[in-house]
This record gives structure tokens, C-alpha cells and sequence, in this order.
């Protein structure tokens, strides 16, 4: 045996597609986030869900994410392999076809609609649906390319999971879960431009039309101080609402003080500071961001339970 076939033969095992890497074209830790932000509004709303519905609810919408995911990495193969961040995907990796992450995909989407429409609603059903639609074929394959407000309106696909939930526990959609699909939503924007902030070159790559790429970096700072403040102002007054409670605002006020707090650093930076420190306040904005949607859903998620529980009674 030559030395070229042992060589070709090695990089084929290298390159065997294990479970982890089908895993990895659901985009697990985006998956995290659509879960649980659907579990608070499936435990949030008002009428009550057999245990094991509700987890099949879960089940099939954490199935539509991770297929969205696929489909996204299906159609972004080209961007991911000249992205930093994202190399290492399974595509580009060459750990998975492209060909198999579009039937994955295909099959996991229609598999969770048709089976959370069978264990829940129709109206539930139909919210994955036009999610996996909008995150698809209205993001991915249209606003991420071709406009600077990619992320504002593409935001929409990642806020609607708890008004799945709400839907998949009361059969319809309510002024509550309209608010949380807005409090995801509204924070979307900040939270990936401050990650487009210190990964702009990424963007710049592949020809992505990121805010920081289209108008610059300055613009994008202001744009982070503005979302952050409308933010704000809607995460204070939810907890004024039917989703709210003690618990709720004095988390809401905690977080949003620090998180305007982060905005406005970001804000008085210019981009010697920022190059000088390698964009620590615009990294820690962006960590920051992460607890701040999970520790509001957390707060709502214990306000329903005790609500629930008789405790504000």
C-alpha cells in the first residue's frame, strides 16, 4: 500500500461524520435558548398542560429549532467556511454533506410540526411552521445577505418560541405571550451587534452585511445605546403586566441598570480603546447579554409558579 492511499485513508476516518457532528447542524446552543425561553411560556400561561404533553410540546419544538438550524448551516456553507467562528461547523468542516444537512433538515421540520400539531394544537403547529419559514427562507436566506437590519427583523425567528409554548398550552396567542415574543425580540439586536463589534472582520470576509460592515462601527454603537434603552423600558414595564411580579422587576431593574450601564461604555469607546484592550467592554456586554434573556424568563418562569401555587394570592 502506498503511501498516498494510507494518507487518503486516514483523512476519510478523520472525516467520518460521527453523531456529534449531526448533532452540531442543530445548533445545540441555540437550541438551549429556544427551549427554555418555550417551556416559560408554555409554564406562564394560564391553563394547565398534562406533564408529558408538555414535554412532548417541548420535545418537538427543541426538533423545529435544531431543523432550522440545519437548514441554515445548508444554505450558509459558503459564508461558515470563510468565518472564524464559524469553521469548524460540520460543512465546512467536511464532516457532513451538504446534501445530508438539507434532508436532515427537511425531514426534522416536518416531523415536528406535524407531531407537535398531533400532541397540542393546530395553532401551535402553525407557529413552528412560519418560525422555521421565517428563520429560513426570510433570514437566512434573504435579510442576512442583503440588508444591515438582517438582525432586527430576522430577530423575530428566535423570539417566537415561548409564544409557541403559550399556544401549545391554551390553543391560541395572548397579549402575555406577545410580550415575551417582545422582550426576545427587542433584545436581539444588542446582543449580536456587540458580538459583530469585536467579529467584525468575520463579517467583512464573507461579504455579510452586518451593521458594522455596512455603516461602521460608530453607528453600531449608537444603535446599541438606543435598542438597549428601548429595551429597557419594556423590560421594566412588563413586569407591570400579567407575566410580572415583585421578583420580575427587581430583577428586570437590576439587569437593565447594568445593562444600559454596558451600552453606554460601548458607547464612549472609540475603536483605538477598543483595539487597545481587544474589545473587553463589548465582550463583556455580550456575556452579559446572555444572562440578561435567561434570568428574565427565569423570573417570569418563578412568578407563574407561584403564582400558580397560591403564593400571590
Amino acid at each position: 500500500m502506498t503511501d498516498t492511499s494510507i494518507n487518503t485513508q486516514m483523512r476519510s476516518a478523520e472525516n467520518e461524520a460521527q453523531f456529534s457532528d449531526f448533532f452540531a447542524l442543530l445548533k445545540p446552543r441555540v437550541m438551549t435558548l429556544v427551549v427554555f425561553t418555550a417551556f416559560v411560556g408554555l409554564l406562564a400561561a394560564p391553563t394547565g398542560i398534562h406533564p408529558f404533553i408538555g414535554f412532548c410540546a417541548i420535545l418537538f419544538i427543541a426538533i423545529g429549532g435544531g431543523a432550522s438550524g440545519a437548514l441554515n448551516m445548508w444554505w450558509d456553507a459558503d459564508i461558515d467556511a470563510v468565518m472564524k467562528r464559524t469553521q469548524r461547523r460540520p460543512i465546512p468542516a467536511g464532516k457532513v454533506t451538504s446534501d445530508e444537512a438539507l434532508a436532515i433538515g427537511l425531514a426534522l421540520s416536518a416531523f415536528s410540526v406535524v407531531f407537535l400539531g398531533l400532541a397540542t394544537n393546530w395553532v401551535a403547529a402553525g407557529l413552528l411552521a412560519f418560525t422555521i419559514f421565517f428563520y429560513v427562507v426570510i433570514y437566512t436566506m434573504w435579510l442576512k445577505r442583503w440588508t444591515p437590519q438582517n438582525i432586527v427583523i430576522g430577530g423575530a425567528a428566535g423570539a417566537f418560541p415561548p409564544m409557541i409554548g403559550w399556544a401549545a398550552a391554551t390553543g391560541g396567542v395572548s397579549v402575555e405571550s406577545v410580550l415575551m415574543f417582545c422582550l426576545t425580540f427587542m433584545w436581539t439586536p444588542p446582543h449580536f451587534w456587540a458580538l459583530a463589534l469585536f467579529m467584525r472582520k468575520d463579517y467583512d470576509n464573507a461579504d455579510v452585511p452586518m451593521l458594522t460592515v455596512t455603516h461602521g462601527r460608530r453607528a453600531t454603537r449608537n444603535h446599541i445605546l438606543v435598542y438597549t434603552i428601548l429595551l429597557a423600558i419594556l423590560a421594566v414595564a412588563a413586569g407591570f403586566t400579567s407575566i410580572g411580579g415583585p421578583i420580575y422587576i427587581v430583577t428586570a431593574v437590576v439587569l437593565n441598570i447594568l445593562f444600559l450601564r454596558g451600552a453606554i461604555q460601548i458607547w464612549r469607546r472609540d475603536e483605538d480603546m477598543s483595539e487597545e484592550d481587544n474589545f473587553l467592554a463589548e465582550r463583556k456586554f455580550f456575556k452579559l447579554s446572555l444572562l440578561y434573556l435567561f434570568a428574565h424568563f427565569g423570573a417570569i418562569l418563578i412568578e407563574a409558579g407561584l403564582d400558580k401555587a397560591g403564593v400571590w394570592a
